[in-house]
């Protein structure tokens, strides 16, 4: 068992874990829009945001209760507002905009979502009725939100706004408002599919949106379509497949150049930049790149508008392959790798190109936990990637197991008693603990690296041994269970090598 914060953006949820980060100035365009704001609650330490495509280009301070930003546009544009102060949700409000434009909220608390939108775009007006048919729910949400309240609890008050939306839809034209809001209700679908209710009213009103659709939304109705009906997804243990990508410098590459390689494993790494979580991530996986030289191979697929992530210094520094699928994360790829739309997304695959682990977020110590695997006996950790087996001992009367375990500073992992190891179809229990207090708490001790910042400064590992009954007959493989309870750490197919 152990305590773990894994932070991700899921896409297409309108309150995402965490917000859009600043990331680069406004676009070299002259031609812009305005957004005005006011509310007699807004503290005049409020910073409020306007982002386009993940990136933010326009800033203010409130003053007085008001706010002004001049954002950058070419023609019509979709962005977000946000804004960052006492008593405001961590939300994103979408405004939709045009060269000359202005726009104008209003409220008179600090829920701006629900905000009155003075705009002459008739995609704003779209989106409007969508806010006030849905009102109650998204109120709700906006109040859990700033209760901290658990996601599953959320999660349900999400579904019914996301059910009201559908019941709106049909008596909306169809226009770059509407089907952007049809294709966030699709991309949930896709993320908790079995899951979701109301699959058979998604799949009935995306057949009818796309009936009565002008021309010029055949894109955004292929895509929309995709999400609602999703080729096969690419399961653990299955074959990976290629895929055609683009370099910085916009050249075409192929998966099927880095997959395959002897000894050569290979990280898929599904990410934006605008999502924080794929940035404070960087600092492991660098670490584990550079250690890792000739066994693992890191691609990261960037899901921006080209331009954005060709020109940002971020994407500029990574090291490992850098390339883009050229359609901002919807294009074949990222549907038959990820089960869901959610950044940063993790493939891990083997040299055999057997697909080992998936996972959406990050936790701290996920990859140096997955380096030590990978250098160590032949073992699937994939379960809780943090603890790793580094070396068997073999010997008549006991079987020696020496752990790493990698954490953030002040977050605790147990070992029960009740530990085993299966093999031969039978159990043999742990008998001896060294370095650890077994059913206790116990917090990693000693650095992982010498950086003092960010979340590489605080995170560390201990290394423990346990000792279990010998085995009867020394198996080619077993696994390391921690008792039978919910959250135990499994780690299965450990190797000895003979």
């Amino acid at each position: 068992m152990f305590k773990q914060t894994i932070i991700t953006c899921l896409r297409g949820f309108v309150t995402p874990v965490l917000a859009l980060v600043a990331i680069m100035g406004q676009a070299q365009t002259t031609k812009t829009a305005t957004i005005t704001g006011y509310s007699p609650a807004l503290k005049d330490s409020t910073v409020t945001e306007c982002s386009v495509e993940n990136v933010r280009v326009a800033s203010d301070t409130v003053i007085g209760g008001h706010f002004t930003l001049t954002v950058p546009v070419e023609g019509l544009t979709k962005s977000y507002l946000f804004l960052e102060g006492e008593g405001c949700p961590n939300h994103l409000m979408t405004i939709w905009l045009k060269p000359g434009v202005e726009v104008k909220v209003t409220g008179t608390d600090c829920l701006y979502p629900l905000w009155k939108v003075d705009s002459p775009l008739p995609e704003q007006q779209t989106v409007s009725r969508i806010t006030e048919h849905g009102h109650d729910m998204l109120a709700e949400m906006l109040r859990l939100g700033l209760a901290n309240a658990p996601w599953e609890e959320e999660k349900v008050v999400y579904m019914k706004y996301l059910k009201q939306t559908m019941d709106i839809l049909p008596s909306l034209p169809v226009d770059a408002a509407s089907l952007d809001e049809l294709e966030d209700v699709a991309i949930m679908a896709r993320n908790y599919q079995k899951d979701f209710p109301y699959m058979e009213q998604l799949k009935e009103l995306e057949a009818s949106t796309a009936a009565r659709a002008p021309k010029g939304f055949e894109e955004q109705l292929a895509l929309i379509h995709t999400q609602v009906y999703p080729p096969h997804i690419l399961q653990v243990g299955e074959e990976a497949i290629d895929a055609e990508l683009i370099d910085m410098e916009g050249q075409k590459h192929h998966l099927a150049e880095v997959l395959g390689q002897p000894s050569r494993y290979v990280l898929l790494d599904f990410w934006s930049l605008g999502c924080y979580p794929c940035r404070i991530s960087e600092p492991e996986m660098r670490e584990v790149y550079d250690k890792m030289q000739g066994k693992l191979e890191i691609i990261g697929i960037n899901q921006d508008k080209l331009s954005a992530w060709q020109e940002d210094n971020f994407s500029k520094s990574i090291v490992w392959k850098n390339w883009n699928d050229g359609k901002m994360g919807k294009a074949d790829v990222e549907n038959h790798y990820c089960d869901m739309k959610a950044i940063p997304y993790y493939v891990l695959i083997s040299p055999d190109k057997r697909i080992l682990w998936k996972g959406a977020g990050y936790g701290a110590g996920w990859f140096l936990g997955m380096a030590e695997a990978i250098s160590g006996p032949k073992q699937d950790n994939t379960a809780n990637l943090q603890l790793a087996v580094r070396s068997i001992g073999i010997k008549p009367d006991v079987t020696t197991i020496n752990f790493r375990y990698y954490g953030q500073e002040g977050y605790w992992f147990r070992i029960v008693k009740e530990s085993y190891l299966e093999a031969n179809g039978k159990k043999y229990q742990l008998t001896a603990a060294d370095g650890i207090t077994l059913d206790e708490n116990n917090y990693p001790k000693e650095k992982a690296t010498a950086t003092t910042e960010g979340v590489m400064g605080k995170l560390f590992y201990t290394d423990f041994t346990l000792t279990f009954e010998p085995f009867d007959t020394t198996p080619t493989t077993f696994d390391f269970k921690e008792g039978d309870g919910e959250g135990a750490f499994v780690i299965r197919n450990i190797a000895i090598e003979k």
